[in-house]
């Protein structure tokens, strides 16, 4: 009887591609909220937040969603923008508003624009992309949308206009009204000198909206695309591995692991010298007298004195030796959730999180090893 009562329930469960997340189900013209996180630059390493700039304010007001601790500490902060969005239904430049320039503003997105910053959206918290098509076909896709242009005169230009491709996947329903599933999200940003509701005047040439000193007012505006897709909810995350993170500063990395390793070079050649030469002098036959004052006077073997000599600072010895057991276990323990997928890509600052929690249980094994 038991056995069957746990069978019928597991026939009523339904499995999800991550832990403790359902995917949200949108009908035809239901509304998707289009959130912004922030604003990031991989020169400054400085978070702004979204309205640190005069972007148009939504018509509901300014709403901040609750965030956990991970995302506090990547400086996330998660606020609805003035995007109206319905499900499958397609826009064709609509203007937002017109932002009214206060004094400081203009100087602020030309320094904002200089640093490189990219703005990061929301959409069924997926978050936004830029697409990307290089030589050979080939697609790379990049965190979020760049604030603006510099070009080497000088010039500064906002990206006022902003094209939103949503890809849906449909799921099989028998009623009048199906159901969609948000299972892409990328966006084409465009600097537009001039825009009317309903047409766009794309940028050609000298057609950007420039931004100087003496600029007043801007013009935000959108566009929203649609696509039906084959990608299903599951896998829809599969497109962000393959991104390449402005975050990582690749050559920093490269050249402090080359620093070490020569360093390290460096040092086992000293090393092996000092061995061989203190080797062949206690090896030779006819200094047996003078090697028996120069093993307590010099030579590698005085290292056997000071493996057991008690240290100058014990209690600073066991404070180091604590915390690196504690940092090893966490770290430890948190690649081991993360490899089991109980770290969800879609709760964001689960890592973040799910470290610190780590770090305070390991405690534990910190005063037991120190």
């Amino acid at each position: 009887m038991r056995a069957r009562i746990l069978l019928y329930l597991a026939g009523l469960s339904n499995g999800f591609y991550v832990p403790g997340v359902a995917p949200i189900d949108f009908r035809r013209s239901e509304k998707v909220e289009i959130r912004a996180v922030k604003m990031t630059s991989s020169k400054t390493q400085l978070p702004y937040e979204y309205y640190t700039l005069p972007f148009c304010l939504p018509i509901e007001g300014v709403n901040y969603q609750s965030l956990n601790l991970g995302e506090v500490l990547r400086g996330d902060r998660i606020v609805n923008t003035a995007y109206e969005v319905k499900m499958d239904e397609k826009v064709n430049c609509k203007v937002m508003c017109t932002s009214e320039l206060k004094q400081g503003d203009a100087e602020k997105i030309m320094q904002r624009v200089s640093e490189d910053y990219f703005v990061h959206l929301l959409a069924d918290n997926l978050p936004a992309a830029t697409r990307w098509e290089l030589d050979d076909d080939l697609v790379q896709y990049e965190h979020g949308y760049k604030l603006g242009l510099f070009d080497a005169d000088g010039n500064t230009y906002i990206n006022n206009h902003l094209i939103i491709n949503l890809k849906y996947s449909r799921l099989e329903d028998d009623g009048d009204s199906p159901l969609y599933r948000i299972v892409g999200f990328d966006v084409l940003p465009h600097s537009v000198l001039e825009m009317t509701d309903g047409e766009c005047n794309l940028p050609e040439n000298d057609a950007r909206f420039k931004v100087t000193k003496d600029t007043k007012q801007i013009t935000f505006s959108y566009s929203v695309k649609w696509e039906a897709s084959d990608i299903v909810w599951a896998s829809r995350w599969d497109s962000y591995l393959g991104m390449g993170d402005v975050q990582i500063h690749w050559f920093s990395i490269v050249n402090s692991i080359v620093v070490v390793l020569f360093l390290s070079g460096i040092l086992t050649m000293i090393i092996i010298r000092t061995l061989r030469r203190d080797i062949a002098a206690y090896n030779r036959e006819d200094l047996e007298e003078e090697l028996d004052e120069a093993i307590e006077e010099t030579g590698w073997k005085l290292v056997h004195g000071d493996v057991f000599r008690a240290p100058e600072y014990p209690g600073l010895l066991c404070s180091f030796l604590g915390s690196g057991v504690q940092i090893f276990c966490m770290l430890l323990l948190t690649i081991v959730i993360a490899m089991l997928g109980m770290l969800s890509p879609s709760s964001r600052g689960a890592l973040v999180s799910a470290a610190f929690a780590m770090f305070m249980l390991m405690g534990f094994p910190c005063g037991f090893f120190a």
